[in-house]
């Protein structure tokens, strides 16, 4: 799967870390390369908003 994603390189032993926004219809909206894991989180919010996609409420 990582390969048909594009994440994994013959010269990188590792795939890469992207986060790949899929639409309901499958189709994928938008391609992050550029993770940071200390604000993935805020950044996955802020570009969902972006993207105009309704936020979940928490569930307890």
């Amino acid at each position: 799967m990582a390969e048909a994603y594009g994440v994994v390189h013959k010269a990188r032993p590792v795939p890469e870390r992207w986060t790949y926004y899929i639409g309901k219809d499958g189709k994928i909206l938008h391609i992050d390369k550029k993770v940071k894991a200390g604000s993935h989180g805020a950044d996955c919010v802020a570009q969902l908003k972006k993207l105009k996609i309704p936020l979940r409420e928490k569930q307890e």
